[in-house]
């Protein structure tokens, strides 16, 4: 089992691979936090393809070879779980061959075939709740994996659409969907984006990533997913809600402070 209870679950990583500058960027100072925290358990992620870009001419990032193979290197050479999201239910072989996690996005947490093709890899799979369902409707999606002989089934909180291009946080959620017998990750910077706010592109209030981090902690959270970046400014995509890497290393500290309180 990846997940141990013992230790404080953090899905860290650019939101697309981009290249191999960025991956090594972040995979060495995620190194430096695993050797300073023995109580953090640390999947590296990245994405091969942004599938649900705001416009068609949003840069969809490496494709699936370049990016398996960046992950492989990851893997390799600094140790980590790798995880990445699938979007085609034939994608699911050819990515479990080199991921510890495939991750189910939010909006295709209901596709029965994507589920069923992700739980019989053997894989653990991360499925991230849909903007659009309530926390007990979770039940029916983890079912789903279970019933596929998932080996192990995460879910994770991304925020709830709340009007027009905002989402909120029901901090009920991580007792909630805990309730279905599976861990709770929050995903602290997804759930700061502001969808289609931007002109075409995702807009983001990062700032709001440290406050709400430390409450879904606080509340019972088992993990947290953040993703960032060495220079958010340029990323190709979700730069305005991506952690700048400089300051991942106090927000993980604060974040751990209060998690290791709460236990």
């Amino acid at each position: 089992m990846l997940f141990d209870p013992q230790r404080l679950l953090l899905i860290a990583g650019p939101c697309s691979l981009e290249n191999e500058g960025v991956c090594r960027a972040v995979a060495a100072t995620l190194k430096e936090l695993a050797a300073k925290h023995p109580d953090l358990n640390i999947i590296f992620k990245g994405s091969f393809d942004k599938a649900n870009r705001t416009s068609l001419g949003g840069d969809r990032g490496t494709g699936i070879e370049a990016g398996l193979a960046l992950l492989a290197l990851i893997k390799t050479e600094y140790g980590f779980p790798v995880l990445t999201d699938i979007h085609e239910r034939q994608q699911a072989e050819a990515v479990a061959k080199v991921c510890d996690v495939l991750q189910i996005p939010a909006f295709m947490c209901r596709q029965t075939d994507l589920l069923l093709a992700a739980a019989a890899t053997g894989r653990t799979v991360n499925v991230k709740k849909g903007q659009f369902l309530s926390p007990q409707e979770m039940e029916f999606v983890v079912a789903k994996l279970r019933e596929g002989k998932a080996k192990e089934i995460w879910q994770t909180e991304r925020g709830t659409t709340f009007g027009y291009q905002n989402l909120v946080v029901d901090m009920r959620s991580f007792a909630m969907m805990k309730a279905h017998g599976y861990p709770a990750i929050f995903d602290a910077t997804h759930s700061v984006q502001l969808p289609g706010a931007a002109g075409g592109k995702t807009g983001g209030r990062r700032e709001f990533v440290p406050p709400l981090a430390k409450a879904a902690l606080a509340a019972g959270a088992d993990g947290l997913f953040i993703e960032t970046h060495p220079d958010p400014a340029n990323a190709i995509s979700d730069g305005p809600n991506m952690i700048p890497l400089p300051e991942l290393p106090a927000l993980i500290a604060s974040c751990l402070a209060v998690w290791r309180s709460v236990r």
